[in-house]
């Protein structure tokens, strides 16, 4: 049966919370009183809802996936339906509170209820998925052995419900950031005259949520399985986008500080002057932290590259890898996550660095203020479109099979703009697996109105109580009836 947590008793309940109103304190009580399940109610425009319950929700969210229990929870976006369930339930719960014995007694027992059933079968562990991930290039000109600059960003969103995980901000604003980058290099690289002494690789990665397997994969084909990759040769360094979509500052994630006179060093530069000369409202900075082996989760996507030697670093706005927002399902687009403008004023501010860096434009002697791209290239709009399309679907890594209209879509994208575009896909070891994924992840379920079980027993009891009194009645009646029949009887004279 539903109840809400102002009942007081939720033991073998369905126990229905709405976001606004959602404390882990109330959860937790559903938890410990081993309710029979709970659904979390989340509305239907998640803008309008407050942001300091926003961001409460994100920070929970983490403990909710790290407890254990087997109480199952479910989550469901709010319609009218839902609504007057809860609604009725609330009435229904909170009421008895204030009532006295007799009267909870018969609240109870005409009171309307709501059988709540789900219906699917149960979870089992899927053993074959792939993850997929997807590279392409642009071929610089000059040489054989030219340095290559590789572009990173992982595509798939992570939250405490996979169906309703759209990571808008993280990372949708990184894949389309590497989207735009790829679009206007492939313009400068099309003609002579701009075509570039630098190899471009870009790497769209799948499971970035789960430590980075699709990386980690792709290193492996490329160092240990080949004998001829860019990634091999001349890297110059390694640049991984993630969560970029707005705030006015930008954190250069690194494992190690570059060493003056390096390719990252000159990067890092690159970058500080860019920002300061044109972009004087964003505050740039890097941020070093050290690479923890003993940790399960990587902090960073650069970490991954940094653990096979290669240079490498993660540009953020976020100024470290513990903030709620990067595993949330409050990442969407309905809730103002993504900036649209300030996802194209740092496309720009990236690409204007990029372009300094592969045409040594500061040696030169070129100004900071001086703009490689115009505002016209960068176009709003189609960052815009393609936020817009990244946030239109749940991305979590275990609902995006190789045969996902994502992947065929950023690989049609990537195609449009790239050279040699080609899958990379990883599945979990079967001995040893670095993660497991289940089915059932969306279930639907099933409200019944219903009386109580105490009211079908009043309601035997008043219909024995009838049938008796009628019996009583019945018997009484044919008493008196054979007593007035009796006296009513005319005397016979008997001769």
């Amino acid at each position: 049966l539903a109840r809400t947590v102002e009942a007081e008793v939720l033991s073998r309940r369905c126990v229905i919370m709405r976001l606004a109103e959602f404390s882990y304190e109330e959860y937790q009580k559903a938890l410990r009183q081993s309710a029979g399940a709970v659904v979390i109610i989340l509305p239907k425009n998640m803008s309008a809802m407050p942001q300091d319950i926003v961001q409460q929700f994100m920070e929970l969210e983490p403990e909710m996936l790290a407890t254990e229990t087997i109480v199952p929870v479910y989550f469901a976006m709010e319609d009218d339906e839902l609504l007057s369930i809860y609604t009725q339930t609330l009435t229904s719960s909170s009421s008895q509170g204030s009532l006295s014995a007799a009267e909870v007694l018969l609240h109870t027992a005409t009171a309307n209820g709501f059988q709540m059933v789900t219906s699917g079968a149960q979870s089992k562990a899927i053993s074959d998925w792939a993850i997929t991930s997807l590279e392409g290039r642009l071929a610089g000109v000059g040489g054989e052995d030219l340095p290559t600059i590789v572009v990173v960003a992982h595509y798939d969103s992570f939250g405490v419900a996979p169906w309703l995980s759209y990571g808008a901000d993280s990372n949708g604003s990184g894949v389309s950031m590497l989207l735009e980058l790829a679009r206007l290099f492939s313009k400068l690289y099309t003609y002579k005259r701009t075509h570039a002494g630098y190899n471009l690789l870009f790497f769209v990665s799948g499971g970035g949520k789960f430590n980075y397997q699709g990386t980690k994969r792709w290193l492996e084909d490329n160092l240990d399985h080949t004998d001829s990759s860019l990634l091999q040769d001349n890297v110059a360094f390694v640049l991984c986008l993630d969560t970029l979509g707005n705030g006015d500052t930008l954190h250069l994630h690194v494992s190690k500080p570059p060493k003056e006179g390096s390719p990252q060093y000159t990067l890092l530069k690159e970058l500080e002057l860019v920002a300061e000369s044109q972009y004087p409202e964003v505050k740039f900075s890097m941020v070093h932290k050290k690479i923890n082996l003993a940790d399960d989760m990587l902090a960073w996507e650069h970490e991954r590259f940094g653990i096979r030697r290669l240079p490498a670093f993660t540009l953020s706005h976020l100024p470290s890898h513990r903030l709620a927002q990067r595993f949330s399902i409050m990442d969407s687009r309905s809730v103002p996550h993504v900036d649209v403008k300030k996802l194209s004023r740092n496309s720009k501010l990236v690409a204007e660095a990029l372009a300094r860096v592969i045409y040594n434009l500061t040696e030169k002697g070129a100004p900071g203020d001086l703009q490689i791209f115009t505002e016209q290239m960068v176009q709003d709009e189609q960052l815009s479109a393609v936020v817009d399309w990244l946030t239109a679907q749940p991305r979590a890594a275990q609902l995006v099979d190789k045969d996902s209209s994502v992947v065929s879509t950023l690989e049609y994208h990537l195609g449009h703009y790239l050279k040699d575009v080609k899958r990379h896909y990883v599945k979990a070891d079967k001995r040893d697996p670095e993660f497991v994924f289940y089915d059932q992840l969306k279930q639907t379920m099933n409200a019944y109105r219903v009386k109580p079980a105490i009211f079908d027993l009043l309601l035997a009891v008043c219909i024995a109580a009838y049938l008796g009194v009628m019996y009583l009645a019945i018997q009484n009646f044919g008493v008196l009836y054979s007593v007035v029949r009796r006296i009513t009887q005319p005397k016979t004279k008997t001769h």
